[in-house]
């Protein structure tokens, strides 16, 4: 499925609908090159799970995670771009992080990929023109409440 992003509204929205189908145990793989709105769409998710702060970008820290009451449920927003090899996702405790959580990753190639769990939903933001494109692909637990 390909959902054009024309605007800081259209991704907003999608991070609407995302969050609002989004459970415990979920992957929402965020892929893209620079720039091409993977923290941002991480951010509207986290506001529409009712988070208020600021969402800093977890480049450097690796991991960041959200617990209630501040979101509706346990979420790990992980940027994997600095890793240089997958088997680095163990040494940092990931599945500890994950347990009762859903995840939202950004770069996952660098940390081997989501795409065989059935839970995920791979995302894959293109610019394109002015605004944005994603392309989106659904694990089997996705069907039937796809954003």
């Amino acid at each position: 499925m390909i959902i054009d992003l024309p605007d800081l509204a259209a991704m907003e929205a999608l991070g609407a609908r995302i969050a609002a189908q989004l459970q415990p145990g979920d992957v929402v793989a965020l892929a893209g090159g620079l720039g091409t709105g993977k923290t941002t769409l991480s951010r509207a998710i986290l506001a529409a799970l009712g988070y208020e702060a600021e969402v800093p970008s977890p480049t450097f820290t690796i991991i960041e995670t959200y617990d209630p009451p501040a979101v509706r449920l346990p979420l790990v927003h992980a940027d994997f771009y600095r890793l240089e090899r997958p088997e680095e996702v163990e040494e940092i405790g990931l599945d500890d992080y994950r347990e009762g959580a859903a995840l939202l990753a950004e770069w996952p190639d660098h940390a081997g990929g989501f795409d065989h769990e059935p839970a995920c939903l791979s995302i894959t933001l293109e610019i394109s023109g002015n605004g944005r494109k994603a392309i989106v692909e659904a694990g089997a637990d996705w069907l039937g409440r796809m954003p």
